[in-house]
This record gives C-alpha cells, structure tokens and sequence, in this order.
C-alpha cells in the first residue's frame, strides 16, 4: 500500500509540470497582453498614450519577452513561493488569492461531503428497494437535479430564502465579518452564509452518484457471493453493507476525480451569481483583463485540486480493492 501511494505521489510531479504549461498557455492564446487592454481602456476614456510611454509599460511588466522566458521566470517564482504580480491590482498575487483559494476549498469540500452523505445512503436504498415508490421518487429527483443549471438553483434558492427566512445569502460572510480576523464568531457566520452554495454545488453531484451507486448495486446483489451470504443466514442489512455495497464502491469513489473539479468548475458561475468572496470571479476578471500571472495562478491552483481529487480516489480504491495495489 505504501509503495503504491509513493508511485502515485511520484506521478503528480510531471503532472502538475504539464499543467503549468497548459495553463500558461492558455492565458497567452487570447491576440494581446494586459498593457494591450490597459491601453484601449485608457484611450476609450479621451486619455492619450504615446508610443514612449508603452514601451516603459511594456519594460516594466515584462511582456516584450519571448513566451518561454515568461513561462521560466513565472514557473520559477512559483516555485520560490511568489505566484508573480497582478497588473490590474497592483498587488502581489499571493495576497489576493490567499484567503479566495481557502474559501474555494472550504465550498468544495463542503459540498463534495455533502454529495457523499446524501448519494451513497440514497443510492443504497434505490438499489435494495428496486421499483418501490422511493425508488421511483429519487429517480424523478435526481433527474430534476441532473437538469436543473446551477445558476438557476442558486437564484431560486436566494429568493426563497430571503422571502421566507427573511435573511440575505449573498456572500460568505454578514458585513461586519467580511474583513474581520478568524475568530469563533466568524466561522459560525461563515457556517451560516455556506449552506446555500454548498447545496447548490451539490445538487448535480447527488443527482449523478445517485445513479452511478444503484447501477453499481443493482450489478452486485444478484451475484452468487451474495446469493451464497444469504443462505448461510447473515442478516440482510449486515449482508448487503458488508459485501456488495463495498463492492459496489469503486466506482463510485472513482468519481471523486471528477466530482472534485466539477465542484470547483461549477462554483465560478455560482460565486458569480451569489456574490461569493472564491476564486471564480477573481478568474474572470483576470481572464478579461488578460492579467497573466493572476490568471496562471488561479488555474493552476485549481488544476492541482483536481490532480489531488485524483490521487484521493487512487488511495481509496486502493485501499478498498487490494487488487488495485497488487496489480
């Protein structure tokens, strides 16, 4: 198991060196730089720049290198801890990323634990219970969830909890905890405010495991281990949680690969929409701006959230299945 979980660590590395690439790539693709936006904002407000002017601009942030050496100097600070310097901020990127990316996180695991505890007990009983009118129940729901954008859910959910709980879910935070120290009461306010992006992240999530657990059920229960269990008189609770639910699990932690970057994909339209203090409406305004370095660095930390949900599915189908380390 260790060796397993060493080689699986030791794939992360070239891994997230591609990634950088990609990502730094990407947010070169778009004709232009940041001093090319800056320049037509400024000149769409009557002001006159000339040609003297831009290339001091263009000196000071570096963009008249070549792309590598951009790519070098930028990989290199990262690697030093200095995620480089935001044009549009004047701020050093780690300063404005630190606390968006800790609530990024907090969202999505929130969410991503809330999709498990809901899905697998749920799923569980579609697959034991096939056909009976709970069965059928979470089947119109999860495909209700499955359709329903994100967005949309957000919005109906504020309006509900505003004309029926009286209370404000824009934000994380009530406005004399916004830019407050960590304390006790401010994640108690937090608490409050992240039950309504967790759900609505969420939802797509629960939907989609709810189907992937009771196929995977519905597969195991007939087959003879199971057949053979029974007949030796253990108990159908016992039996069914013991044998193929464990089975039936692979698959389904699987899917934390995935579910993990939907989680965080799907939360910049929803931080959009609730006004939430994560990294998703930094990252637009970054990719608008075509503010490189601030861009580069949200991508990237994202990107390596997900090769992480990777590995964690990698080390618990390990652990659930001995197969997968043997082999």
């Amino acid at each position: 198991m260790g060796r397993y979980i060493i080689q699986r660590l030791v794939l992360t590395i070239p891994t997230i060196f591609a990634i950088s690439i990609v990502s730094f790539v990407i947010i070169q693709l778009p004709p232009g730089d940041f001093l090319t936006a800056y320049i037509a904002t400024l000149e769409s407000g009557g002001q006159v720049i000339d040609q003297a002017q831009i290339d001091a601009l263009r000196s000071q942030y570096g963009l008249g290198e070549p792309l590598y050496v951009q790519y070098f100097k930028w990989i290199s600070g990262i690697l030093a801890g200095d995620f480089g310097y935001s044009f549009q901020w004047q701020r050093p990127v780690s300063e404005l990323i630190g606390e968006r990316m800790l609530m990024t996180v907090i969202l999505s695991v929130a969410s991503l634990l809330l999709v498990w505890a809901i899905s697998l007990p749920i799923g569980i009983y579609s697959a034991v219970k096939q056909y009976s009118v709970g069965d059928y129940f979470f089947t119109f729901v999860s495909f209700i969830g499955l359709g329903v954008p994100n967005f949309l859910l957000a919005l109906v959910l504020m309006w509900w909890a505003y004309t029926q709980l009286g209370m404000s879910v824009g934000g994380l935070f009530s406005q004399q905890y916004a830019d407050a120290p960590w304390s006790s009461a401010r994640v108690i306010d937090l608490l409050a405010h992240l039950w309504i992006p967790a759900i609505v992240l969420a939802i797509g999530g629960i939907a989609g495991l709810i189907r992937i657990m009771r196929a995977n059920l519905l597969d195991e229960l007939p087959r003879l281990y199971v057949t053979t269990a029974r007949a030796k008189g253990m108990k159908e609770g016992r039996l069914v949680l013991k044998y193929p639910v464990r089975v039936a699990l692979n698959p389904f932690v699987s899917t934390i690969g995935w579910t993990l970057p939907g989680l965080v994909s799907g939360s910049i339209i929803v931080s959009v929409v609730l006004n939430l203090p994560t990294t998703g409406p930094m990252l637009l305004t970054a990719l608008q701006s075509q503010d490189m370095y601030l861009a580069g660095a949200i991508l990237l930390l994202l990107s390596v959230l997900t090769v992480i949900g990777t590995l964690i599915s990698d080390i618990l189908l390990a652990w659930l299945d001995p197969r997968i380390r043997f082999n």
